[in-house]
């Protein structure tokens, strides 16, 4: 029978043993795989890849983008020339403008004679 223990007698600490690691080298010499690792270049791949899948959109945008600058330089440079013709047909709607023009292009009224002087001397 085991000694019976006293009632004021000091209670030992129990005994805790070290937990048991794995090894880091497998038997044999072989190294175990570093999850931690593998993971990193997992979530490298898929960053890579999504990057990836923004390229072409991205691109898309930016030709998009110089298009519709290109569309607007377009669409301005019709709206001076289509001020400068309406200006011009105004200016043309004047009788005396229209004559002038038309005798410009050599044209000549009904029951007039054209001359045509040739050998002028030229101005300053």
């Amino acid at each position: 029978m085991p000694p019976a223990r006293s009632a004021r007698a000091p209670r030992r600490a129990p005994v805790t043993r070290p937990k048991a690691t794995r090894p880091s080298v497998l038997p044999g010499g072989a190294r175990g795989i570093r999850w931690d690792r593998v993971s990193r270049v997992a979530l490298l791949v898929v960053l890579l890849g999504m990057l990836f899948l923004y390229i072409g959109p991205a691109r898309s945008y930016w030709s998009t983008v110089q298009e519709a600058k290109h569309r607007r330089a377009d669409v301005a440079r019709l709206k001076h020339e289509n001020a400068k013709l309406r200006a011009r047909r105004d200016a043309l709607r004047n009788p005396a403008a229209l004559e002038r023009e038309a005798r410009r292009l050599g044209m000549v009224r009904p029951g007039e004679r054209s001359y045509v002087v040739k050998h002028l001397p030229k101005g300053p």
